[in-house]
């Protein structure tokens, strides 16, 4: 319910956002939509103007979902941007533009946009009086587009030196985060949290609240795949806090996609169907195509038909269709039973077997026969819903399977 009303309220707040820009740029846009032709007539300074005014409108969409609209706007942003005055502006708005396209899967249009930006760098490389820390974070995101992590990476920490020879907060913290995504994507935990230590504490001072939101989905990110979800759980959170102030319904979905992981990785099933089902709701489907398909992917992997018993060794967690998540408690022999039979599903396990494998220890009748039979027993209670044939361990002449 909470999340309901917490999506509610974004969503409002977005679309007021959204009003409020448009009214004070209706008239510019208006008149720009009438006659295109006006802008050859404009000045350098007026084109600029316009162009971001266009730029903020497309933001406004993007961060309220509406690629569609978000896409155009940008595109018209691109048309006013004059070199070599907005040639950084130029890679941020080609950014979105890939961005949208690749969520949509519209792989083509988005191999456009990349090609343009590689070839604004090849042409700007030679313009530049100095190579600035920005001109190499903008390199490191065109390589991450390209699946070039290695030289991604190399450009994103040549953007985090120089950023702090030039004292460019942004840029510094815009290269902190891409070093924090890339060892995140590498699996190297530790420097993924050593880079968000260090944004963190930037953050603070400079106070930018999507790139706040943006941080804490990461940390949920890596705490979720550290099997630390209490701390997941709370970062994911704290990202949702973030970007509600910022209106930014692009990335709640997101949020709630991490948070129901997190409850699956827990064994808490019925508790990740609603989040995932709730980010599902949250979205155009033929827009967020991506994230459409992950969700779905999570979602099937639960609601799975051909699964009744599902055993997360990892975690030590056993969800039934039936009965949901089973709380073992400190059962671990109990526990230690059921995945030697689920590992070896169809083969028989004698109680010469079941002494050694699961006790270690040499079969004796006096100690064993009683002791096999309570586990069983009680296993069985555990696993099997009531009032139901006996569907998960049986036993023949050959032992317990």
């Amino acid at each position: 319910m909470d999340q309901n009303i917490e999506s509610k309220n974004l969503k409002e707040k977005s679309i007021q956002h959204e009003k409020e820009i448009e009214a004070q740029m209706a008239k510019s846009t208006l008149e720009l939509d009438k006659d295109d032709t006006h802008l050859l007539e404009l000045s350098e300074s007026s084109r600029r103007v316009r162009g971001k005014s266009f730029y903020r409108l497309a933001k406004v969409y993007y961060d309220k979902s509406d690629l569609v609209k978000a896409h155009e706007y940008f595109e018209k942003a691109l048309d006013y941007c004059e070199r070599p005055a907005d040639v950084f502006s130029m890679f941020k708005i080609l950014g979105f533009l890939i961005r949208i396209n690749s969520e949509r899967l519209l792989s083509d249009k988005a191999e456009i946009y990349i090609k343009q930006s590689e070839e604004l760098i090849d042409q700007i490389q030679s313009e530049l009086g100095t190579l600035t820390a920005e001109f190499f974070y903008n390199v490191g995101v065109i390589k991450t587009y390209r699946g070039e992590f290695a030289q991604a990476r190399e450009n994103f920490t040549l953007a985090y030196q120089k950023s702090k020879e030039e004292n460019e907060p942004t840029i510094l913290a815009k290269s902190l985060y891409a070093l924090g995504m890339s060892f995140f994507q590498s699996k190297d935990f530790a420097s993924a949290l050593s880079y968000l230590e260090q944004l963190s504490e930037l953050l603070q001072i400079l106070k930018k609240s999507y790139m706040l939101g943006s941080l804490h989905l990461l940390y949920g990110h890596i705490y979720s795949e550290l099997g630390e979800n209490t701390k997941a759980i709370s970062h994911y959170n704290l990202a949702n806090k973030a970007l509600q102030g910022k209106a930014c319904w692009n990335l709640f979905s997101y949020i709630l996609l991490g948070q129901g992981v997190v409850y699956k990785n827990m064994g808490e099933f019925n508790k990740a169907l609603l989040y995932l089902d709730l980010a599902l709701n949250s979205v155009d489907s033929n827009l967020y195509m991506r994230l459409t398909k992950l969700l779905r992917s999570e979602i099937q992997e639960i609601n799975d038909s051909s699964v009744d018993i599902s055993l997360d060794l990892q975690n030590r967690m056993v969800y039934e269709r039936t009965l949901g998540p089973i709380d073992f408690k400190h059962r671990f022999v109990l526990l230690e039973i059921l995945f030697l039979l689920a590992r070896n599903s169809g083969s028989y396990f004698d109680k010469d077997n079941l002494a050694k494998s699961v006790w270690k220890d040499e079969y004796n009748p006096l100690i064993h026969d009683k002791l096999i039979y309570t586990s069983i027993s009680r296993l069985r209670k555990l696993i099997e819903p009531k009032n139901e044939k006996r569907k998960y361990i049986v036993r023949g002449k050959d032992g317990y399977c």
